[in-house]
């Protein structure tokens, strides 16, 4: 590598690892417009672009870059598709909290989560409203809020089992995110 390429390399990712991902994307960008098959700086920029979403996740695959950039020929493609699933499991996320109502869609076979909530108040508890319409009916949770209530309300109620079953099928949506991890201290002997 040239000094030029080099020293444009450690400056951009000094930037990133500092996390401030605009300026490492700005010049990554200033790589790839002198050297446009820089698989160092295509990476970077996907890298950059993720972490102003989630810095988290852009770390963890850029350390995982440096690690394989070396050893592997396609290690420009692997982040490549690393990056694509996490953008679908995340488009799978936004798809699954939206207000299917507002997307023209009807509720055939389910309740939206504020309907069951006023089911509650005129039932007078979470437990005779859900032992009412567990086998007839889905409750439909469109928010990231209403879904880490629900499991609340659920192991408070005794469905720790159930509640567990949620959280680990959610956790395939909201990733690593800390606030649904935590719930599993709600539970007697919680994995974790």
């Amino acid at each position: 590598m040239n000094s030029k390429l080099v020293r444009l390399l450690e400056h951009a990712e000094k930037q990133f690892i500092n996390g401030n991902f605009e300026e490492s994307m700005q010049s990554y960008g200033l790589l790839l417009n002198d050297f446009p098959e820089f698989g160092d700086a295509k990476v970077g920029v996907y890298l950059s672009d993720l972490g102003l979403e989630n810095a988290e996740n852009a770390q963890a695959l850029f350390d995982y870059y440096q690690i394989i950039k070396d050893e592997k020929e396609n290690a420009v493609e692997i982040i490549d598709n690393l990056i694509h699933a996490l953008d679908n499991t995340n488009n799978t996320l936004q798809e699954l909290l939206l207000d299917p109502i507002q997307e023209g869609l009807e509720y055939n076979d389910g309740i939206r989560y504020e309907d069951f909530m006023t089911l509650v108040v005129s039932r007078g508890s979470f437990k005779q409203a859900f032992e009412d319409i567990m086998f007839s009916t889905k409750v439909i949770i469109t928010s990231k809020k209403d879904f880490i209530d629900f499991v609340k309300r659920l192991a408070n109620e005794g469905y720790e089992g159930m509640a567990l079953s949620y959280l680990d099928a959610a956790s395939g949506i909201f990733g690593d995110d800390q606030e649904i991890y935590s719930l599993y201290n709600n539970f007697k002997g919680a994995k974790g």
